[in-house]
């Protein structure tokens, strides 16, 4: 167990809003936020990631979300709301959803602590939210986004591609921003034998998430044979470590029907990581999860 204590005035508030169904980072990420004492979880909201994998990849995703909560024996004690089913469909138009209320009801809360609102997907809550109720950029929030390609040029990636409406309304907001691009997400690999050594015997969410990712990859040919990228990781280790990486301040860029990165200057200033630090994160993770599942009773002696 973990003996430490984190007073209340310093624990952070944070939302997670992940497309958890659509790979096996994103429950990673989750547990390393639910056994993180320095933050107050106010929700998780399951996202979708379009239709190509799923007709209902939302519904996918709050099951995946439900699962991971049970093997932690947390499924009545983390709040979940559904994001919303499908990408905006304009700039002006938000697709309204529990989870998009959610943002707006902690934004609009007169709690001077600070609240990171996530995403490990698409930016569809968030632009819903915004655009529901726009007083929210002005509050003390801080949006993180897993997504976008690489500086300068910007281009195709997976997280932009599920909603790139979404991306515009929230980069054009008042909104703090902070952006991990995908040659930072992607400094984050492990082994097999790794996740084997350091996740797989610690309970029954460890043996989940170590064997989710070994099937996960040997499921298609095209996939890594030992190894995989967790590549929303990142946004637990910058709440818990602002400064777990290099980053610059960049004027926020739009994007065009290419994905590419239009940069004209007049966009307030967005964080912008250029590497992480994923000793600090894994081990950071590797830790909490030892000390969950002694003080559950699955730890590694009795595995």
């Amino acid at each position: 167990m973990i003996k430490f204590h984190i007073p209340e005035e310093k624990k952070v508030r944070v939302i997670l809003d992940s497309d958890v169904k659509n790979e096996v980072d994103d429950q990673f990420a989750i547990v390393h936020a639910v056994l993180s004492e320095s933050m107050e979880l106010k929700g998780i909201i399951p996202a979708h990631f379009g239709e190509e994998k799923s007709v209902h990849s939302q519904q996918d995703s709050y099951e995946e979300a439900m699962l991971i909560l049970k093997k932690m024996n947390k499924e009545n004690k983390v709040r979940v709301e559904s994001g919303a089913k499908c990408a905006l469909r304009d700039e002006n138009t938000p697709v309204e959803s529990d989870g998009a209320r959610l943002i707006i009801e902690e934004a609009m809360k007169e709690d001077e602590r600070p609240l990171y609102i996530a995403f490990l997907g698409p930016l569809t809550d968030m632009a819903s939210a915004l655009l529901m109720e726009p007083e929210i950029a002005k509050k003390n929030i801080t949006v993180i986004w897993i997504g976008g390609r690489d500086y300068p040029c910007g281009g195709w990636e997976y997280n932009l591609k599920n909603d790139v409406c979404a991306a515009n309304v929230v980069f054009r907001s008042q909104a703090a921003l902070w952006q991990v691009p995908r040659n930072v997400y992607r400094m984050m690999p492990v082994s097999f034998a790794e996740l084997w050594d350091r996740v797989h015997p610690y309970g029954e969410i460890g043996q989940y998430l170590a064997e989710n990712v070994v099937s996960f990859n040997n499921e298609w040919k095209s996939r890594p044979a030992e190894y995989r990228i967790l590549g929303d990781s990142p946004s637990i280790g910058i709440i818990l470590f602002p400064d777990c990486g290099e980053w610059e301040w960049r004027p926020a860029p739009e994007f065009d029907e290419q994905m590419r990165y239009v940069c004209t200057g007049k966009g307030r200033p967005v964080r912008v990581y250029k590497n992480i630090d994923s000793r600090f994160i894994l081990e950071d993770f590797y830790a909490k999860l030892k000390f969950f599942a002694a003080g559950s009773g699955h730890d590694r002696a009795e595995c």
